[in-house]
């Protein structure tokens, strides 16, 4: 586990910073809400994306493709509709919102 990528992503959820990366080539801008174990025991985050990629709504991103992950001074002020906390796609869940 990339120990400073994971701490920088629980600070900004604590924070409700916007963060952005570089993931499968695309530069991307989200909000994070969870960070976990999916159940193919890849360390996860689950964010709403904001821009990049396919658009905007809830994506989970692999921490070993996130590149260059920037906490952004931008702020969300509170959890996106249909964000689950016990979101079934993780078997572990570590940090949530």
């Amino acid at each position: 586990m990339n120990n400073h990528l994971y701490h920088s992503i629980v600070d900004a959820m604590k924070s409700y910073s916007v963060i952005c990366f570089r993931y499968k080539g695309e530069l991307r801008t989200a909000e994070p809400h969870l960070i976990g174990y999916d159940r193919n025991d890849h360390l996860s985050l689950s964010a709403w994306q904001l821009s990049g990629g396919s658009g905007a709504g809830f994506r989970h991103y692999h921490l070993t493709d996130m590149h260059e992950v920037a906490i952004t001074d931008q702020t969300f002020s509170s959890v996106r509709n249909g964000y689950n906390p016990n979101d079934s796609n993780m078997s572990q869940v570590l940090e949530r919102l």
